[in-house]
């Protein structure tokens, strides 16, 4: 009897094609209306089961209606139990809660442009500046829309139409398919490969500066890692070269840390500070990953440098809005207040103790009254600490259809995210918030439930 009810139920596409949905559609997009859609389906199949009644599609359409007026984002909050701190598909990094109030204090009227001293024009950098200085020890910097804007504005503006040299070994591709020569390209310097993909010696660098290259790249490996047979130059030895050619030396450090990881127990990282002693003319970063704040790509570097950078016509096309901008200021200001490891969601992640991890997962299996907690590796993600794995903990449920019910989760208000392994369902806790424990609880038995 059940069964021919829920057949009564009809396909989801159906009901986003039905008439009375035609504006909704038009309003909101297909795609948000889909989405609601397969809620409220799935809360019809709920009513069948609990009240063994079902729910006609005027009835469906009504509550569909409802649900987008009251959720008419595309976007919506995910609970990440995958154990990947730095998620890119979800996001990157959370940010932290000074961030999203300076964020949502920026979302007006604010003095993003004005001295209110003086009731003048001011540079939008201002603040920003004054704090990379402050955490990083540079002279100046700057902050762009992301680091590959950043790459991009660095061989635009220093190098121009001469060559930029880059050894094969640090020709990487990014997220999204992109590669660095296709980014390079862009920028209208000429790219030219040096050495070989595992060995790049000094002499190589000399030989493209002896042939007019005008800036040298170099490429942080903040995602993957080369071993064996190895051989490439310190970067002092190459930016000393550079200097006798009077040519400048810019660092794809990727990640971005501040403070390295490594001094406190997790696996080491280069940070910005140690970058710039070692004399790179520029440093550029992401905001959004070891950094902990919003997206965003930072330029640190000598004055000259910055100051070049800032007035090419690159930089307005590429620069930050005032939400952006706002997230950056406020997160590096925790670093500067030295509150950065207790109030930066990634930071509160990857300090999280193993034993901390597993009282939690056993709360959330007590709770459940299923599953088993066993160890298993947490990852920083993002390309941050390649082949480096942090001590974790999860909790794997046993369950008929492993990928229906991660798709049943995802479906939920807040969609949890976890993973897969030997056909069984997996949840980290390290990449949940404590606060949120609850939740996940919430959602993992409805999820079994249903």
């Amino acid at each position: 009897m059940e069964t021919n009810l829920y057949r009564q139920l009809p396909q989801v596409n159906n009901l986003v094609d039905a008439d009375s949905l035609r504006s909704e559609v038009e309003l909101y997009g297909r795609d948000v209306v889909v989405r609601s859609c397969r809620q409220i389906i799935d809360m019809a199949r709920e009513e069948i089961k609990q009240e063994h009644k079902v729910l006609s599609e005027d009835e469906l359409i009504g509550h569909v209606k409802k649900h987008l007026l009251e959720h008419p984002f595309l976007y919506q909050p995910v609970l990440n139990a995958t154990g990947v701190i730095l998620h890119t598909n979800l996001g990157r990094a959370p940010i932290s809660a000074r961030a999203w109030e300076a964020m949502q204090a920026a979302g007006g009227y604010c003095d993003l442009e004005m001295d209110l001293g003086t009731g003048k024009r001011a540079s939008r950098q201002r603040d920003v500046e004054a704090l990379l200085e402050k955490v990083s020890g540079a002279p100046a910097g700057m902050v762009i829309n992301n680091c590959a804007g950043a790459i991009l504005l660095s061989l635009a503006a220093l190098a121009g139409e001469r060559p930029t040299a880059i050894s094969r070994g640090h020709l990487i591709e990014i997220g999204g398919g992109f590669r660095l020569p296709t980014i390079m390209e862009a920028s209208g310097s000429p790219l030219l490969e040096i050495g070989t993909t595992n060995r790049t010696h000094l002499k190589d660098y000399k030989e493209a500066l002896e042939k007019s290259a005008g800036l040298i790249l170099l490429v942080h490996r903040s995602n993957f890692v080369i071993e064996g047979y190895v051989t490439e130059p310190a970067p002092q030895e190459i930016i000393a070269l550079a200097k006798e050619f009077d040519v400048p030396v810019v660092l794809d450090l990727g990640s971005g840390a501040l403070e390295d990881p490594g001094q406190h127990g997790l696996p080491a990282e280069d940070t910005v500070t140690q970058a710039l002693k070692q004399g790179f003319d520029a440093v550029c970063f992401s905001a959004d990953k070891l950094l902990g704040g919003p997206q965003a790509g930072v330029i640190v570097g000598s004055r000259v440098v910055i100051d070049k950078l800032k007035k090419h016509p690159l930089a307005r096309a590429l620069r930050c809005d005032k939400v952006q901008l706002a997230g950056v200021c406020a997160t590096l200001d925790l670093y500067a207040r030295g509150e950065a490891k207790t109030q930066i969601p990634i930071w509160q992640m990857m300090l999280q103790s193993p034993e901390a991890l597993r009282a939690r997962a056993l709360y959330w299996c007590e709770n459940l009254g299923c599953g088993e907690v066993f160890d298993s590796p947490d990852a920083v993600g993002g390309g941050s600490l390649p082949g480096e794995v942090l001590k974790g903990v999860a909790l794997a449920l046993d369950v008929e259809q492993p990928e229906d019910f991660l798709a049943l989760l995802r479906r939920q208000e807040p969609a949890i995210v976890g993973h897969i392994r030997e056909n069984r369902v997996l949840f980290h806790p390290r990449t949940i918030l404590p606060e949120d424990d609850e939740k996940i609880i919430t959602g993992l038995k409805a999820a079994l439930d249903a």
